[in-house]
């Protein structure tokens, strides 16, 4: 089948051992991360991402592993190319029990200095997807008895940050939505958290950079301002998406997880 890498890895011992996993932005940067580590843990893991080239080496380097793997192309913020994903995600691999929205942009400018299609196209990407993806994804998790839904906001989704506005929003927006949907759906046995990283070592992170200006090395070592006097690394945040998706997290729900190294906490 074109852009997709498989092998049977339901002998895979871990945590996620059985699971599907649905994980967009997976081509690179913490998606990437998060859905090699919940192959590692046992779980099946279809990627989507508008990147075939990235999404694909990615599937096919869970499957060199041994690991269950399905690439699926597409742009998550047309309804359309959602509800293509997760049908065949769940006929792939028989359901879906896990999703994580991770899919997003920054655009780093004041009020005064966005445009309204940068606006317009920040919300879109950030935000949007989560709503698309939960309401195709919501219905196959509540007829299996439960699910998890992990969305990736930002530690500026909760305390702000300067010239990022439209971005800050847009986090903003998702941590409230998933407060919102874990009140909805939890009687529906599915929890929803997000993840509030902070600066990470991503190609995100570095593209900041160029939209400010400024060096990149500079750039990284000034994001590095926290307690813990560094920037995070993908295989951090995957780590803490791990445990949301885990049955150490069965009673968590609601919750913003922040990942930043201390950043706000000074």
């Amino acid at each position: 089948m074109p852009g997709t890498a498989r092998e049977d890895g339901a002998g895979r011992p871990g945590t996620l051992r059985g699971r599907t996993a649905l994980v967009t932005g997976g081509a690179s940067g913490i998606g990437r991360a998060i859905a090699t580590l919940f192959a590692r843990e046992g779980a099946s893991v279809a990627l989507v991402d508008r990147d075939e080239a990235g999404g694909r080496a990615v599937a096919r380097a869970i499957a060199e592993a041994g690991g269950a793997s399905l690439f699926v192309p597409g742009d998550v913020t047309r309804d359309a190319d959602c509800r293509r994903a997760v049908e065949r995600a769940a006929g792939a691999f028989g359901g879906i029990g896990i999703l994580v929205s991770n899919a997003g942009i920054i655009r780093r400018a004041t009020v005064l200095d966005t445009t309204e299609e940068d606006w317009d196209r920040v919300m879109e990407v950030n935000v949007k997807p989560i709503f698309l993806l939960s309401r195709a994804v919501i219905p196959i998790m509540a007829r299996a008895g439960g699910g998890t839904i992990i969305n990736t906001a930002s530690n500026w989704g909760l305390v702000g940050g300067p010239r990022a506005a439209a971005y800050c929003a847009s986090k903003g927006a998702v941590v409230q939505l998933t407060r919102a949907m874990a009140i909805d759906h939890g009687p529906q046995k599915i929890r929803v958290n997000c993840i509030c990283p902070g600066d990470t070592d991503t190609p995100m992170l570095r593209g900041e950079a160029l939209q400010l200006g400024e060096p990149v090395e500079g750039f990284l070592a000034d994001s590095a301002a926290c307690p813990l006097g560094r920037i995070g690394r993908p295989e951090e945040i995957a780590a803490a998406a791990l445990y949301l998706a885990s049955d150490a997290a069965s009673f968590v729900t609601g919750t913003a997880l922040v990942v930043d190294g201390g950043f706000i906490a000074g």
